[in-house]
């Protein structure tokens, strides 16, 4: 008896772990915030239940590639970051543009009508889709702002 190879790795896919629970756990307990996989291991090597590096990359790489969490890549010098998605996003609110200030490295959500708007702007007039995953607007936060002056 042979068994199919497909049949394999679904299965394989299906297997909850708890490592696998309590990264989703965590996830969702920082929802609407950006989070890297050192934060998560440093999340875990506070509680007794410590994840290493190798399982938190294989378990958001399943996340990601189930529609569970998004990520994103900001730019080439910076980690990884995942954020949960709740089960109520559309495709269309599941958007998210951010603003990183070039001083502190903040990271802001920008997910509103607006920026929708001109995402729709740009590609109907001219002919080019922006990608929410990869798109960051460099300038100051607020607070850094107010240091300055």
């Amino acid at each position: 008896m042979t068994l199919d190879p497909k049949s394999k790795t679904q299965n394989r896919s299906q297997y909850k772990t708890w490592q696998r629970a309590e990264i989703t756990a965590y996830l969702m307990a920082t929802q609407g915030e950006h989070v890297t996989v050192n934060d998560i291991v440093k999340h875990f090597e506070k509680t007794e239940k410590p994840i290493g590096l190798t399982t938190v990359y294989r378990h958001l790489d399943k996340l990601v590639d189930e529609g569970i969490i998004n990520k994103y890549n900001l730019d080439n010098g910076s980690s990884a970051c995942y954020e949960y998605i709740d089960a109520d996003h559309t495709h269309e609110g599941s958007n998210c543009y951010h603003c990183k200030c070039d001083k502190c490295g903040k990271l802001i959500h920008l997910r509103c009508e607006e920026i929708e708007e001109l995402m729709k702007h740009i590609e109907k007039s001219h002919r080019f889709m922006i990608n929410p995953r990869r798109t960051v607007l460099y300038g100051l936060c607020d607070d850094c702002r107010k240091a300055e002056a």
